[in-house]
């Protein structure tokens, strides 16, 4: 037989299309059919960078991943724990706007250099704390898990009626606080006292809070 011709595309141009496919349908609209129609060619070229969907996805993770590194390239003040929720704040965000990124962050760091490199970076802030190996380790791994689970919580579809346009956000929220005020506050006091916060809530604040109090609790911890 012949020997296979390389395919004309990169593994760059292969990433950047995965995402938008991912960007656009999500992980059930990402397939290697799909990637080969937007690439131009067949799907066997796709395997010449990838050899399963589950590598795809945790490249095309990484591939997302090197802008936040970029962002973040420059953090590094004289305030270890600010720098921390600098870093923080711009992996949330980026979660926040890719909802499926959560899913594949740090699943196989074989092939995801990107996502290696944003764990040590946030490491490198916890090693400029007064904190030992334990210590440093729990700590970088409580706000990574925090990050990625609230951003990945944030980013799920809302309720059918909501996405459909059939109730608004609001009015989805001001039914939910409505309910909490019809309990009996004996019972349910804290449901009482936090009804009119919810239903005003931001997301991102309520996150940001989060953050801050873990990061308060580290500041303590380090004694910094």
């Amino acid at each position: 037989m012949p020997p296979r011709r390389r395919a004309s595309h990169s593994l760059e141009s292969v990433l950047t299309e995965a995402v938008a496919l991912l960007d656009e349908h999500g992980e059930p609209g990402l397939n290697f059919r799909a990637l080969a129609g937007r690439l131009g060619g067949g799907v066997g070229s796709v395997y010449w960078y990838v050899s399963s969907k589950d590598e795809l996805l945790d490249r095309a993770s990484d591939h997302v991943l090197a802008g936040v590194l970029a962002d973040v390239r420059d953090v590094g003040g004289a305030d270890p724990v600010d720098d921390l929720r600098t870093i923080a704040v711009t992996l949330f965000d980026a979660i926040v706007e890719r909802p499926w990124l959560g899913a594949y962050f740090m699943r196989n760091t074989l092939v995801q250099p990107n996502a290696l490199r944003l764990f040590e970076k946030l490491g490198q802030q916890a090693l400029r704390l007064d904190l030992t190996p334990r210590q440093r380790f729990h700590a970088v791994s409580a706000v990574v898990g925090f990050v990625v689970g609230t951003a990945a919580d944030l980013g799920q579809d809302p309720p059918a009626e909501v996405l459909s346009g059939e109730v608004g956000r609001h009015e989805y929220l001001d039914a939910a606080v409505d309910q909490w005020r019809a309990l009996d506050p004996v019972e349910f006091p804290y449901l009482h006292e936090i009804a009119d916060e919810f239903a005003g809530h931001d997301d991102t604040d309520q996150f940001r809070a989060g953050l801050d109090l873990l990061l308060a609790g580290l500041r303590l911890q380090a004694g910094a």
